[in-house]
């Protein structure tokens, strides 16, 4: 099967669709099948900065939200132009987001669209637009039309097909989210050496944050309860791998607390390094919270820190309460709750052997069930239906 993945956004890029994308297309090639991959990154440099980012960045200055809305439209229009233009048949598309979903289907060949989240909330939560602003509303419009246009949709948990169901009285079918287990896993690399080329101090206990800095991450909250984890445990060092809008005010934080020599910004790393900093890490905070109608999926970083032998802890919100059993495979905390996060940090920096065997167990549940290649073999079969489902042929 010749496959096509698209997205309007940049790949590859920080975060966990980037992920995705890139362990879909290895376990699709496990299979067999032929996959290429048509991102914002592909486009021409000119028509990217000519025909959206620069009208758009104008626009928001104009109105906020007009320029994200005349963004999103542009890279549709542009999207739809490339796919159309592409030398190479393909049997399927799988697009990411819903106007890759919209520019797919121009191309009329058959679509399966992959839900992430929320697009129109999402966006609402990160600040690119206002809560019920006519932008807003169209962007909701947007995502019920590709909902309802495509020939199949899937989604990555189960609460967004449920979501799905409402805004669009849509079916659709949730294959969980996946990673490669044979490239995250315990003591393939040498702690040591990770932290001297990350610059992390090799005598302190290292708590890891792998998330872009944006609201709905709860990327605050580490730090706020960092203060009482160095009153038991003052060697402990809090490591932020990712960028975002909320740069500044971790930043702010950090100086108010006092807490300069004891975090420390990493800025993007590369996917294929990010194994490394699990493998040093002593703990692995996802401390998610809802936002604006957000929440977690089953999140990608905690599949990775899980399956790379650190303990998690991470908030009970969304799909992270799907991953993670509290108490057997890591910890989950009340979301925003400073004290409950602090106080499950010592627990484990306290119990080295406690959190050993939670990792231990997390490793285990991930190599059981959230295998990219199985994950590859159920997207198979959701193509194959789109595809018998055109040519009249019963599904097998």
């Amino acid at each position: 099967m010749n496959i096509l993945i698209t997205t309007i956004f940049s790949y590859p890029h920080e975060g966990g669709l980037s992920s995705h994308i890139t362990t879909l297309k290895k376990g699709l090639n496990s299979r067999g099948h032929s996959v290429d991959i048509l991102s914002f990154s592909q486009l021409p440099s000119f028509k990217k900065k000519l025909l959206a980012q620069a009208p758009g960045f104008l626009l928001n200055k104009v109105k906020h939200g007009s320029g994200q809305l005349f963004n999103d439209r542009q890279r549709l229009k542009l999207l739809t132009s490339s796919i159309k233009s592409l030398k190479k048949k393909y049997d399927v598309i799988n697009a990411q987001d819903i106007f890759a979903t919209l520019a797919s289907i121009e191309s009329g060949i058959p679509t399966v669209e992959t839900v992430h989240g929320y697009y129109s909330f999402e966006a609402v939560s990160r600040g690119a637009i206002s809560p019920d602003s006519m932008e807003d509303l169209i962007i909701r419009d947007f995502e019920r039309k590709a909902y309802q246009s495509v020939a199949k949709v899937v989604t990555v948990d189960h609460r967004i097909k449920d979501y799905i169901n409402h805004l669009a009285h849509i079916e659709a079918e949730t294959i969980k989210n996946f990673i490669d287990v044979a490239a995250f896993k315990p003591e393939t690399t040498d702690r040591n050496e990770t932290r001297q080329v990350f610059q992390i101090p090799l005598h302190k206990k290292m708590l890891f944050v792998p998330r872009r800095m944006t609201e709905k991450n709860g990327v605050i909250y580490p730090i706020m309860a960092l203060p009482e984890v160095l009153k038991n445990h003052h060697d402990t060092v809090l490591v932020y791998a990712g960028t975002g809008e909320q740069q500044a005010q971790l930043e702010e934080t950090i100086a108010k607390l006092k807490l300069t020599d004891s975090v420390l910004f990493l800025g993007s790393v590369p996917f294929e390094k990010m194994q490394n900093l699990y493998g040093a890490s002593d703990i692995v905070l996802i401390p998610s919270v809802h936002s604006h109608g957000v929440e977690e999926a089953t999140s990608i970083s905690a599949l990775e820190a899980m399956s790379s032998g650190s303990p998690v802890i991470a908030s009970a919100v969304g799909g992270l309460k799907e991953i993670l059993s509290d108490g057997e495979d890591g910890l989950l905390v009340e979301e925003k709750n400073i004290k409950a996060l602090s106080q499950a940090i010592s627990s484990l920096l306290s119990d080295p052997i406690r959190a050993a065997k939670l990792a231990e167990k997390a490793r285990y549940k991930i190599e059981n069930e959230y295998s990219h290649l199985a994950a590859a073999e159920r997207f198979e079969k959701a193509y194959q239906e789109v595809l018998n489902s055109k040519t009249g042929r019963p599904n097998t």
